[in-house]
């Protein structure tokens, strides 16, 4: 007798090129609307605006889309054991990017702190630095004094960051609960735990948004704050951006539990889930101790 092995290749996608346009989109908006606000440009930069309205939308409705063709797939039985094994590599590559993106701002934030700053206050750029470059300059971190004799005050960690610290690693314990519960398939326990993780995720969000409104209108600190504006900004931004879309992720995995969609040995989407909300953990750990406590 002879056996058959089924292996499914999926069809061709248009999703992964229309959300790469569509993050094009929203790089392009993003930027005109920070050139906008920084007075770089002499318009009034409504069109930034309005086409990085048009690239956030863009990208919710291919994450949509593209979430809608993988469940129809899940649920229609036509993943094999090797699709499980591709669609872990592909998670596990699609994470370890991630890992170097962030890298990348956290250099770019030791460089500057560790050997640019100490640069121009060095005994060999010390004319230079205060008499042309940057008059009185003193080598600090973080360098809140900006050329033109503004001083913006840093923000400090054991305020609304400590909260929001709080909040994730909170967050992580009751995803990880919802995880021993899917073995399981105790469907209540999951429910509750997945949704305790999905509003405390929401909730740092809200707690990061006040955390902006404060820094921008209590203490002066902005993208125009010099390079310790900037990379605040950058860094902390872009995790709040991940933040967003793993609470997505995690209401649309919420969604089908309630719908069904896993069994105790069928839940890799869940599991998938998991592993990017607990990288969104571990960046902001680093994230807290050299950009707030350090």
């Amino acid at each position: 007798m002879s056996t058959t092995t089924n292996y499914y290749v999926p069809d061709q996608s248009p999703w992964p090129f229309a959300t790469a346009a569509c993050l094009f989109v929203t790089a392009w908006g993003a930027a005109s609307t920070i050139q906008q606000h920084s007075g770089v440009v002499s318009n009034d930069g409504t069109l930034g605006t309005y086409i990085l309205i048009a690239g956030l939308v863009g990208i919710l409705s291919c994450m949509f889309l593209w979430f809608r063709d993988t469940v129809r797939e899940s649920i229609g039985g036509l993943n094999s054991h090797q699709m499980d094994i591709s669609y872990r590599m592909g998670m596990a590559w699609f994470i370890f990017s991630e890992v170097m993106f962030f890298c990348a701002f956290f250099f770019a934030l030791f460089y500057t702190r560790w050997f640019a700053v100490p640069w121009l206050g060095g005994e060999g750029a010390k004319g230079i630095a205060q008499e042309i470059l940057w008059p009185n300059f003193q080598a600090m971190w973080p360098l809140v004094s900006m050329p033109d004799g503004r001083t913006v005050q840093a923000m400090q960690p054991w305020g609304l960051p400590a909260i929001n610290t709080a909040l994730l690693l909170t967050s992580g314990i009751f995803l990880t609960i919802a995880h021993h519960a899917i073995k399981t398939m105790n469907r209540p326990k999951i429910l509750l735990n997945l949704g305790i993780t999905i509003l405390l995720g929401s909730i740092f969000m809200c707690v990061q948004a006040y955390e902006y409104y404060h820094a921008y209108h209590e203490m002066g600190l902005t993208l125009n704050a010099g390079i310790y504006g900037s990379t605040f900004f950058m860094l902390t931004g872009f995790h709040g951006l991940h933040v967003t879309i793993g609470t997505i992720i995690l209401m649309v995995l919420w969604l089908r539990v309630a719908k069904g969609h896993f069994t105790a040995d069928n839940h890799f989407a869940f599991e998938a889930g998991a592993w990017y909300w607990h990288f969104v953990d571990v960046v902001w750990i680093f994230l807290f101790i050299v950009v707030y406590w350090l």
